[in-house]
């Protein structure tokens, strides 16, 4: 997987996406959670990690069937660790950690007629988004269960 590459397998019915930047601490959950649904090789399905810029993001999941993006989001009263599902992630939850970007992508995806036929958003809350690498304790116990949600919306 190469940061801000799409490699897509002939056809990929799916896209997982993961946004965030592994060197701002647990903003980095996007990357570390599809890294490890990299590793099962899932036919048909295309993995990677992006920096949540909007035109980036629609491009990656363009012309494919269901768009799953994994990404850090802040909260007023955060539990770190927990997780969202939703397509309204983001605005439910706070924002995620970039200024612009995945809402952003949504929209103009909306607007041109290329929004996946199903688009799931993960959003993890964060503690620690300072520069430096590692998540947080809380933060990386989450991605198991990250994960799993994801296989299930993959229907396996």
């Amino acid at each position: 997987m190469i940061q801000g590459v799409v490699v897509r397998p002939s056809q990929p019915r799916v896209a997982v996406i993961g946004i965030g930047n592994p060197y701002r601490h647990d903003d980095g959950i996007g990357p570390a959670a599809v890294a490890t649904i990299e590793t099962l090789h899932l036919p048909g399905v295309s993995v990677t990690v992006m920096d949540g810029e909007a035109t980036s993001l629609l491009d990656a999941f363009t012309g494919v069937d269901l768009a799953v993006l994994v990404d850090a989001v802040r909260c007023e009263s955060a539990t770190p660790g927990r997780i969202h599902r939703g397509p309204a992630v983001g605005r439910a939850t706070g924002g995620n950690t970039h200024g612009l970007g995945v809402t952003d992508a949504i929209r103009l995806a909306e607007a041109l007629d290329r929004i996946p036929r199903r688009l799931v958003l993960f959003g993890v809350e964060v503690q620690n988004t300072d520069a430096g690498l590692g998540l947080s304790e809380r933060v990386a116990a989450a991605i198991p269960e990250l994960c799993r949600l994801i296989l299930a919306e993959l229907g396996g």
